[in-house]
C-alpha cells in the first residue's frame, strides 16, 4: 500500500487520512450548487475551505448527481479554468473533478495536480491525456450506467465483487500505458448506481477493495443514502456525513471528499487521538 500519492506539484502523505474539500463551480449541484458558481464566490469557498484544515481541494465544473444533464464542453471550461488558474497559486494540491479529456489538459496545463474522474478514463482521449503527463494523479472511480440512468436501474448482485474488479482493471489499464502506481487512488463511487443497502456493504467490506494495494478515496458527503438512513434533506446531513467519513477512515481511507470540512477535520482528531493509543 502506497503511504504517499504522486501528484503534479505535491507528494501527498496519506499515512493520516487527508480532507478533499468539495468546491462545486456548478449552478445546480445537488448539495450546494450556485452558492459558488461565480469565480470569485468559488475561490473565496477555497479559503474558507482550506482555513476550515482542508488538505486537497476539489474543484467541479459539472454537476454529476443522478439525473443531471451532461453540462457542455464550453461552459465546463468557462467555469472551471478561471477558479483553477487562481487556486493553484493558493499552495495545496488542486484536484479538477471532470471527465471530458479536453477539460483534463486544459487544467493540467494550468497546474492542477490531480484528475478525479467518475468514468475512470473510459471518455475517448481521457487516458491519453494522463497517460502522456509525467506526475499528475488521477482517481478512478466506479460508476454504474452513467449520471443520467445510474438509479433507474441499480447495480444487482455483489456489489463489492464487482467493483473491486472494475478498479482492478481500470488501474492495470493504467498502469500498462506507463502510469506508476503511486499517482493512482480509487473510488468506491457511493451512489453512482447502487442501492441504499450496497452503499453501505461497500463501506461495511471497505477493507476488500484496499487489498487491491491503493489507496482509496470515500466520498460519502450529504448522499441520498445517508438521506435514507437518517431521513434528512441535504441541507441537514452534516453530522451523518461525518459519522460516515469517519468509519470510512477508520476502515484505512486514505481521502475523505467532503463538503464539511472543519467537523470532518475535528472528527479525524479524536480518531487519531485513539489510534495513538491503541497498542500492538
Amino acid at each position: 500500500m502506497h503511504s504517499a500519492w504522486q501528484t503534479t506539484r505535491f507528494l501527498i502523505d496519506l499515512s493520516q487520512p487527508c480532507v478533499m474539500g468539495i468546491v462545486n463551480a456548478t449552478p445546480d449541484s445537488f448539495s450546494d450548487g450556485g452558492h459558488h458558481a461565480s469565480t470569485r464566490e468559488a475561490l473565496g469557498h477555497c479559503e474558507r475551505l482550506l482555513r476550515d484544515g482542508a488538505h486537497i481541494l476539489d474543484i467541479g465544473g459539472e454537476s454529476t448527481r443522478p439525473g443531471s444533464p451532461a453540462v457542455p464542453l464550453d461552459e465546463e471550461l468557462a467555469r472551471v479554468l478561471p477558479v483553477v488558474r487562481e487556486a493553484v497559486t493558493l499552495g495545496v494540491p488542486i484536484s479538477v473533478d471532470t471527465y471530458k479529456p479536453e477539460v483534463m489538459r486544459a487544467v493540467l496545463d494550468l497546474g492542477a495536480d490531480i484528475v478525479n474522474d467518475i468514468w475512470s478514463l473510459r471518455q475517448p482521449g481521457a487516458l491519453d491525456v494522463i497517460a502522456g503527463h509525467p506526475n499528475c494523479g488521477i482517481c478512478l472511480m466506479h460508476m454504474h450506467r452513467d449520471p443520467q440512468t445510474m438509479q433507474t436501474a441499480p447495480m444487482e448482485g455483489d456489489v463489492v465483487v464487482q467493483v473491486r474488479a472494475f478498479l482492478q482493471a481500470a488501474a492495470r489499464h493504467l498502469q500498462a500505458r506507463g502510469v506508476e502506481a503511486g499517482r493512482i487512488v480509487l473510488d468506491p463511487g457511493i451512489g453512482f448506481g447502487k442501492t441504499v443497502e450496497q452503499n453501505f456493504t461497500l463501506l461495511a467490506r471497505q477493507e476488500e477493495l484496499r487489498r487491491l494495494g491503493f489507496p482509496l478515496l470515500a466520498g460519502w458527503s450529504r448522499k441520498s443514502s445517508i438521506g435514507a438512513v437518517t431521513g434528512r434533506t441535504v441541507d441537514d446531513r452534516a453530522a451523518p456525513s461525518v459519522a460516515a467519513a469517519l468509519m470510512a477512515a477508520e476502515r484505512n481511507a486514505a481521502i475523505l471528499r467532503v463538503h464539511d470540512v472543519r467537523d470532518t477535520v475535528a472528527a479525524l482528531a479524536v480518531l487519531q487521538a485513539v489510534r495513538s493509543h491503541v497498542r500492538g
